[in-house]
């Protein structure tokens, strides 16, 4: 997604108590950072921070890092997180900014990270830019060398080709898919689906939104 840069986000971001800009200080740590040892979820290209902040909030037994690596998205996701926490510090999330294609400085196995939620992604249709997938299978091979055993990956997308071509990704990876749905709104796969902003925007299109559970086999 293109968005406009945000004058404000750089300086709202050094000033937050909950926001990282230099998270590989903290690669193997990342359990040792929070409050409480919690098991830890983590979302790949959190957007806008709509998902993120309404799940950390809801479910505060849970750690989360929210992953993005666009400052005005940053800025518009921290704002997002203060007002779902009535603006006091979360103290079960935070905010950092990383590539996904360099996911690896950032986590290794010592942060044993039980799941990950990748939602509606960019589709790369261009076969010269597959790779750049955040399900492509060169990517789930990164996040295998965090991911604990069993480790989860949930997965939405509006794309049909996306979620095909998914789908051998994940079995090429040695992910085990354990439940999915070519419509996730008549179909429940989730035990509590949090409606994204692009969710919303697609369902009313007329759009139907597949998704997926895929568990790590060892």
């Amino acid at each position: 997604m293109r968005i406009r840069r945000k004058k404000w986000a750089k300086e709202e971001l050094e000033n937050s108590k909950f926001y990282i800009d230099n998270p590989t200080q903290f690669k193997g740590k990342w359990n040792e950072k929070f409050k409480k040892l919690q098991p830890l979820h983590i979302e790949i290209g959190c957007g806008k921070g709509l998902f993120i902040s309404t799940l950390a909030s809801k479910n505060k037994d849970i750690n989360y890092i929210a992953v993005d690596m666009i400052e005005a998205m940053l800025g518009l996701s921290k704002r997002n997180i203060e007002q779902a926490y009535n603006f006091e510090n979360p103290e079960n999330l935070f905010l950092i900014r990383a590539n996904a294609e360099k996911i690896l400085e950032v986590f290794d196995k010592k942060d044993s990270i039980n799941r990950i939620y990748i939602n509606f992604c960019n589709p790369w249709p261009k076969k010269k830019h597959n790779k750049r997938r955040l399900t492509h299978t060169r990517q789930l091979n990164l996040y295998k060398q965090f991911l604990c055993e069993n480790g989860e990956i949930y997965f939405k997308t509006d794309s049909d080709e996306l979620f095909e071509v998914s789908q051998e990704y994940f079995s090429e990876s040695n992910f085990q898919i354990i439940s999915k749905t070519y419509d996730l709104h008549n179909e429940p796969i989730f035990g509590e689906n949090i409606i994204t902003e692009h969710e919303k925007m697609f369902t009313e299109q007329g759009i139907k939104i597949k998704a997926l559970i895929a568990k790590l086999v060892i």
